[in-house]
């Protein structure tokens, strides 16, 4: 790593900084539901897939064709929605996902065919594609900037946690009460959070309101990205995010349920056990991350390579594997290893965030958030047309995930210095405006 890296400090508290408080914990919660609830409804095919492939009569491209929908829907609409959140506010954009979000899961309950199922899927993931970044921008409005690290850390590990809802009960809701029952019951999570959010969330605390400024147009929509996108701090952070998050997101989504019955011979439960692994391991090692980038921000490139390291070894380890089966052990490490790839992808954030100020923040996490969900995009539909292609040779299917983890990394590595640099000047000038500010 770079000395010029590792010279940046951590964020010192501002003048004008949100409280924070019980109250803010309070409201960031709600919105927090909201997101918690989107995960659900997200991942929910990632226990369905098998299914979904009775149901509907599909191979295994047009199954992959789901999630590519949705994560195409998802990913197309993160600078919008960054646009949206800094134009109308969190609560508005919230409240326009959850209507979007539930309605695409009580459409998908109720498809008659692979078309209607896609076309919910793609409602979902228009829904789903408001809340995250809605969020984040929540937590930079009600939480001091020297926990907006830990904050977003802890916005993904909830989310998580609705992956693991998915896994533990949304599974066992289908094998029990059938399709249309689990899927439309879920959907009323999203009434629920819908209800709550707008009785009780609110924007910004009192006396933290942001200054008005000019939204409208064409112009404004395009300095908004082009100012955005000049950041290298902004790049680096869509690399990061692009880089670290997929080969988890892929595997929970979609292929990983098929990959370790059908390539590993496991029975369903006991692969279910291991993706329940997976976010399990994201949670514990995203409170791990978020407390060490809170503290120490030059170790964010450190976390974000070694989780690209790490993954990249355990895959090519578990591919190569003689006979074709890996032991059950070698399949616990993948999937300990899978879950840092959330808590290494949120760290894409921690470095658009310094780089932007307060009213570009919607603006360029969208910009960030894109990379992630491109790159599993690009995987799901490659994996799923390798496998078809070679008889369901899981092997070369997912050695594209090395593909991407290469074309990554470079980014990254071309980045850094240019994204240290910008944030070390704006960290001085911040410093050197507050010097005369009584405390």
């Amino acid at each position: 790593m770079s000395a010029s890296s590792s010279s940046v400090s951590s964020p010192a508290a501002l003048p004008g900084d949100p409280p924070g408080g019980r109250r803010a914990v309070a409201v960031w919660g709600i919105g927090v539901a909201v997101y918690f609830v989107a995960v659900i409804f997200r991942t929910s095919l990632g226990v369905a897939g098998l299914d979904a492939a009775d149901r509907f009569h599909v191979g295994a491209s047009a199954l992959s064709t789901f999630s590519i929908l949705q994560l195409l829907v998802y990913a197309g609409m993160q600078i919008p929605v960054g646009l949206l959140v800094d134009r109308l506010g969190t609560k508005k954009v919230l409240a326009i996902g959850a209507v979007l979000f539930t309605a695409g899961q009580l459409g998908f309950a109720f498809s008659p065919s692979y078309g209607t199922a896609l076309a919910s899927r793609a409602l979902l993931g228009c829904g789903d594609a408001m809340t995250f970044i809605s969020v984040l921008r929540l937590g930079t409005r009600w939480f001091p900037v020297r926990r907006g690290p830990l904050v977003a850390q802890l916005a993904g590990l909830v989310g998580m946690a609705g992956n693991l809802v998915s896994t533990l009960v949304l599974a066992r809701l289908l094998h029990g009460v059938g399709w249309t029952a689990a899927f439309a019951g879920s959907a009323l999570a999203g009434a629920v959070v819908l209800v709550l959010l707008v009785l009780f969330l609110k924007d910004h605390p009192e006396g933290h309101e942001p200054e008005p400024l000019p939204h409208q147009g064409a112009a404004y929509v395009r300095r908004q990205i082009a100012a955005a996108w000049r950041e290298p701090g902004t790049r680096l952070g869509l690399w990061v995010h692009f880089t670290t998050q997929f080969p988890a997101m892929v595997f929970l989504l979609l292929w990983g349920l098929p990959f370790l019955v059908e390539a590993q011979g496991l029975s369903r439960a006991d692969a279910g056990e291991l993706l329940t692994l997976v976010v399990v391991s994201n949670m514990a090692v995203g409170l791990v991350y978020g407390q060490i980038v809170a503290r120490h921000h030059a170790a964010r490139l450190p976390l974000a390579l070694g989780t690209v390291a790490a993954t990249s070894v355990m895959w090519a380890v578990t591919l190569a594997y003689p006979g074709g089966r890996a032991p059950v052990w070698l399949l616990v490490v993948l999937c300990l290893v899978l879950g840092a790839c959330g808590p290494a992808s949120m760290i894409g954030f921690d470095f658009a965030r310094p780089a932007n100020p307060a009213e570009r923040q919607g603006t360029a996490s969208g910009i960030t958030n894109m990379g992630g969900f491109v790159a599993s995009m690009t995987t799901l539909f490659a994996v799923g047309v390798l496998l078809d292609a070679t008889g369901d040779d899981y092997r070369i299917a997912f050695s594209v995930v090395f593909v991407l983890q290469a074309l990554g990394v470079s980014q990254i590595l071309r980045l850094r210095r240019k994204a240290a640099r910008r944030e070390r000047e704006r960290l001085v000038a911040s410093r050197v405006e507050t010097v005369h500010v009584p405390a």
